[in-house]
């Protein structure tokens, strides 16, 4: 039985790296493409006014807050359609009543979304510090965080994925909450540069810390410390994780 729980997880695990590769000209082009436009619209036209920021051109400064960017929203977009498509075709329940887990199936369905995250993330950050010759502070910082902050969106993902009842209900944390919060989390400016009290506010978006610490890893340079970013990255991982494993455990709206 133990072997087949395994087997089951590895199926599971595979569908869903598999589902997200064979669409990579919708899950994979189009942060790389977007991620250019930004680094091509706002690298090249505002940098050339604002010049450098902390000692590094501005390009090169909001390249790791793009690259946190797409490590977010695609970690969370994975995780949460694929769940709610299973829930609305009906095959969540062949995974239910297989010989496997809760805990193996969700994290299946975690690590998946973690994967595209952290392939999407990873490209455009390697692919920018090449093209722009950018000596990396610590790559394998910088992966690790990366890799840290793809569990916590797909985790968060999974959980949006078993509430929801209609597609809105995936996407209202993007359009409300994931992408204003990644815009004022520092990713084209350093809060060095808000006035006081918006940067005491600033202080309160997780997303901050998670675009801080990997600022920290690939420039070497940091707004605040990136002991306290890796920790809340960590934190928001942990919690995250655990509830989304309890509610698929619990049945919470699957097994209605």
């Amino acid at each position: 039985m133990a072997n087949r729980n395994w087997v089951g997880f590895f199926t599971v695990l595979k569908r869903e790296i598999g589902r997200f590769l064979s669409l990579y000209k919708q899950t994979i082009l189009p942060s790389i493409i977007t991620a250019a436009l930004f680094l091509f619209i706002f690298g090249y036209a505002l940098g050339s006014r604002i010049e450098t920021i902390k000692g590094f051109p501005y390009l090169h400064y909001i390249l790791p807050g793009l690259s946190m960017m797409a490590v977010i929203n695609n970690a969370y977009s994975n995780t949460a359609s694929s769940l709610f498509q299973a829930k609305q075709l009906k095959f969540l329940e062949d995974i239910l009543i297989a010989p496997i887990s809760a805990t193996q199936a969700s994290l299946a369905y975690i690590l998946g979304g973690a994967t595209r995250g952290f392939i999407n993330g990873s490209i455009i950050l390697l692919m920018g510090t090449w093209l722009f010759d950018i000596q990396m502070h610590s790559i394998l910082l910088s992966l690790s965080l990366i890799a840290v902050v793809s569990i916590a969106f797909s985790s968060i993902g999974l959980i949006f994925g078993i509430r929801a009842d209609n597609f809105d209900q995936v996407m209202v944390l993007v359009t409300f909450l994931i992408t204003p919060l990644v815009y004022v989390g520092g990713v084209f400016y350093s809060i060095d540069m808000l006035p006081k009290m918006v940067r005491g506010l600033s202080m309160f978006n997780p997303l901050y810390y998670m675009v801080n610490g990997l600022r920290y890893g690939t420039l070497g340079t940091f707004d605040t410390s990136p002991v306290g970013s890796i920790f809340m990255a960590l934190a928001l991982t942990a919690i995250s994780f655990g509830i989304s494993v309890y509610l698929f455990w619990k049945g919470w709206k699957i097994k209605d």
